[in-house]
């Protein structure tokens, strides 16, 4: 495997030359977040389940434009089977104890965290980055359990920008939930979620504008 290499920042260059359409509802919201407590729950299932609240993040095409520039995106190159291959999509991670680029982010870990951290026993404290330039990009089916198996764990989910379809299956095959996600929605999956299901952003041949998708996890879940 080859190490990561600095993308270009920038809006035109880490886009690709990509458009990206706001949101007509989103237009004049200050960046800020909404209600928690609003956040809906299915349960799925031997211990798994999701909430979702649609645009927990107001504002969030302001702020989708702010993370292009202020993130460093990276693209990295992964091995494959027997040969080495770009990951379809731009990335970025900010560890625990490391600043966010904006602090509506900071807020958002803190009101996770707040919520589910009862139950989890641990902090959501991470946050992952990742930017999808075009319907190209694209991320395989897979749960977040590499590095630390456990029984239960959360991955919340926050999207910005265009929405894109985030598909789950059960982990043993079955048909697929599909959940359209983008402009401040949020997705949470917790409890066993992580182990008895996976998850996958698929390419579409579809026109598709840019996304970002930040997910916030406790140490050591990725």
């Amino acid at each position: 495997m080859s190490g990561p290499k600095p993308a270009a920042l920038g809006r035109p260059a880490a886009l690709g030359g990509s458009s990206f359409q706001a949101s007509l509802l989103d237009d004049a919201a200050e960046i800020g977040l909404g209600d928690l407590d609003l956040a809906h729950r299915t349960d799925l299932g031997e211990g798994a389940w999701i909430e979702l609240l649609r645009g927990w993040v107001t504002g969030a095409d302001e702020l989708f434009g702010l993370l292009i520039g202020a993130v460093g995106w990276r693209e990295e190159r992964r091995r494959m089977y027997d040969r080495v291959v770009d990951v379809p999509r731009l990335l970025s991670h900010y560890g625990e104890g490391e600043q966010l680029p904006h602090p509506v982010l900071e807020q958002a870990r803190d009101a996770l965290t707040a919520r589910y951290e009862p139950g989890l026993g641990e902090p959501l404290s991470t946050a992952g980055f990742c930017l999808y330039r075009d319907g190209r990009d694209s991320v395989a089916w897979h749960g977040d359990t590499s590095g630390r198996r456990v029984s239960e764990t959360i991955v919340a989910i926050v999207s910005l920008g265009t929405p894109r379809s985030l598909l789950l299956r059960p982990a043993g095959g079955g048909p697929a939930l599909r959940h359209d996600v983008g402009h401040g929605d949020l997705l949470v999956m917790g409890g066993s979620c992580q182990r008895t299901w996976q998850h996958s952003l698929p390419k579409t041949a579809r026109t598709a504008g840019p996304r970002i998708s930040v997910q916030f996890r406790p140490s050591g879940v990725h």
